[in-house]
């Protein structure tokens, strides 16, 4: 399914991280699921929350450069292969996969994945279940 993640901007510097989950928990909003990625000047995290609309506002009203990015999502089971199988499908239909990050929940792995084709790669995804 596709579904927003939040891109928030960090400028390298201590205590940033701590800024926007202080943030988020004061304003009674849910973590589901974020990663973090750096380059030498400023440092990307990425997040699911439980209200993205919620998120966006507190954020940027403590000027938080922040964005909305459709991203797949997918359920599946959490056994050997099976991601491989899910990557092989949209990998065969020509669709490169910019980034993506994955948590296990019991007998499940819960992916989420950016590609250069979100509409086709959920078409994929709903095919593969």
């Amino acid at each position: 399914m596709i579904i927003d993640q939040l891109c928030v901007f960090l400028n390298n510097s201590v205590g940033r991280i701590s800024e926007v989950t202080s943030l988020l928990g004061s304003a009674g909003i849910n973590l589901q699921a974020f990663t973090l990625s750096e380059s030498s000047d400023f440092g990307i995290l990425r997040l699911i929350t439980d209200n993205n609309d919620k998120a966006v506002k507190v954020l940027q009203e403590k000027s938080f450069a922040v964005s909305k990015a459709s991203v797949c999502f997918v359920s599946m089971d959490d056994t050997p292969g099976t991601l491989s199988r899910y990557i092989q499908k949209i990998s065969d239909a020509g669709i490169s996969i910019e980034y993506m990050y994955a948590f296990s929940q019991g007998d499940k792995a819960n992916v989420v994945i950016c590609t250069d084709d979100i509409e086709g790669c959920d078409r994929i995804i709903s095919s593969c279940k």
